[in-house]
């Protein structure tokens, strides 16, 4: 339940999630993320985006950062669950945050926008502002956190300002707004080299927003049992 008289809330039903909802293993972790929304103040505004697609990652596998071993950058992957871990990729930003064990976390790959009484039309705008497409027009909402750096230059995230770090509910949080996906995709990572362990199904994608994640794993010529498995939302973690 939130505190409604804890002096750093944003405002007085702010559900932040806590340190303990982080300090779980990776793919429950990744599970769960899936509704939950991350808010960001920019100025006066909330920018806030509803999480639809993760991907887990471990450091006993190929695939993770942290296997690459300790260095000063990645220490917020070797920190207890609730560290936020952001790197450049591709150019852009993106936003980890660490899970339990030493070199475990889950990337956040996309989101959709959320409005609501603390983030309205004003701050879809700055949305849109921050992220425009090609031509510098404003990408349909749909589209504008459809991505891992997509998301982040849309709620304007960016590494030197927040990797590292820890939330502060003044600032950065995530939300549990009590949504939880009915059904789950389960299926294998996006941008795994070859020989990194590139077949584990870490990846994890709301079935209602699959059209629009990174990459629609409901595409067609995808199969279920041999390409994605489905999972019930509601079941919550094992």
């Amino acid at each position: 339940m939130p505190d409604h008289s804890h002096p750093d809330l944003p405002w007085p039903d702010a559900r932040p999630l806590g340190d303990a909802f982080f300090d779980r293993d990776a793919q429950t972790l990744a599970r769960e993320l899936l509704g939950k929304v991350i808010r960001h103040r920019i100025g006066e505004l909330w920018l806030s985006a509803q999480i639809i697609e993760t991907e887990a990652y471990y450091c006993a596998e190929k695939g993770s950062h942290a296997s690459l071993g300790y260095t000063h950058k990645r220490r917020a992957l070797f920190a207890d669950g609730g560290h936020i871990y952001m790197y450049y990729a591709r150019g852009g930003d993106s936003l980890n945050f660490s899970a339990q064990g030493p070199g475990n976390a889950v990337l956040i790959k996309s989101a959709r926008p959320w409005l609501d009484n603390h983030s309205g039309a004003a701050s879809l705008a700055r949305m849109q502002a921050n992220n425009p497409d090609a031509q510098g027009r404003p990408r349909p909402a749909e589209r504008l956190c459809a991505g891992q750096t997509l998301l982040c230059r849309a709620l304007g995230l960016k590494v030197p300002d927040w990797d590292a770090r820890r939330f502060d509910p003044r600032r950065l949080f995530v939300e549990d707004l009590g949504a939880r996906p009915e059904r789950i995709i389960q299926t294998t990572r996006l941008g795994i080299p070859t020989g990194r362990d590139e077949h584990l199904p870490y990846r994890f994608v709301d079935a209602a927003f699959a059209r629009f994640c990174t990459r629609n794993p409901l595409r067609r010529g995808q199969v279920e049992g041999r390409d994605y498995s489905l999972l019930d939302g509601a079941k919550g973690p094992a």
